[in-house]
């Protein structure tokens, strides 16, 4: 299956390659630029926790009575992640999701986090998710992009919802985030950067050497010698990154 995986980077590669070269990295010069950057990025922070659950809910068991699912791998997998990204050990010891992490982070830094905190309280009062991502006042490319995301969730078919996860998050984050920090390191020196830095340290550490690797098997498991998987696959990780440009480019533009 590993023909399967190499068919799948090279249809992507454009892509990938576009996002790892994007002029967003370079136009990140003043500590305001850094703050505009977290306020569009935190979206992709916030709803990468929706794609994992969803994958939680397909792939493991999530109610009573409980009963093993089919791909114990693919359990391990998905609650490896779900342990890191949940709960993971913050900066001053703390136990803290990622999301968490980097609204603290952006707080350090001065940054704007009501709007997306606005759009959590709404869904958590019950608006549907469709509608308060339309309800938002932020550029319609990060809207295009969650709305991606929920409606990859929405199939219910977790060859999808992790090709998304694998090829437009875990597999990617390591590079992105290594330009960035440099970045970081270099321009803003004297700026109380530690909490970011830490947060982008720990998917470099967590994405690159664990949860990226894993994440690789379980695609191989899911799609299995289906070739329309494969295909389906193909499809989803293009528009996955083809969003993820377009949620990079949004960003660009507030600088």
């Amino acid at each position: 299956m590993q023909n399967q995986i190499n068919e799948v980077n090279s249809f992507i590669q454009g892509e990938r390659e576009a996002l790892l070269s994007h002029p967003l990295y370079a136009n990140i010069q003043t500590v305001q630029d850094l703050r505009k950057f977290t306020e569009g990025h935190v979206y992709a922070v916030w709803d990468f926790m929706s794609l994992l659950k969803a994958l939680q809910i397909q792939l493991t068991c999530t109610q009573v009575p409980w009963f093993a699912t089919d791909l114990a791998s693919t359990r391990y997998l998905i609650n490896e992640i779900v342990l890191a990204e949940e709960s993971d050990e913050y900066v001053d010891g703390r136990r803290l999701s990622h999301y968490e992490m980097y609204l603290d982070a952006m707080e350090r830094l001065g940054a704007d986090i009501k709007p997306i905190e606005q759009l959590v309280e709404a869904l958590k009062a019950g608006r549907p998710v469709l509608a308060a991502i339309s309800d938002l006042e932020i550029d319609e490319r990060i809207k295009d992009f969650l709305r991606f995301t929920f409606e990859t969730i929405e199939s219910k078919e977790p060859h999808k919802i992790a090709a998304a996860f694998t090829f437009g998050r875990e597999d990617l984050i390591p590079d992105m985030f290594s330009s960035i920090l440099g970045s970081l390191k270099q321009q803003f020196p004297e700026e109380d950067l530690d909490r970011l830095i830490y947060y982008f340290q720990r998917h470099i550490e967590l994405d690159g050497d664990e949860h990226g690797p894993l994440a690789m098997k379980m695609i191989m498991e899911l799609g299995g010698d289906d070739a329309q998987k494969w295909e389906e696959m193909k499809t989803i990780s293009k528009e996955a990154l083809e969003k993820r440009i377009g949620l990079w480019d949004a960003i660009a533009a507030s600088l």
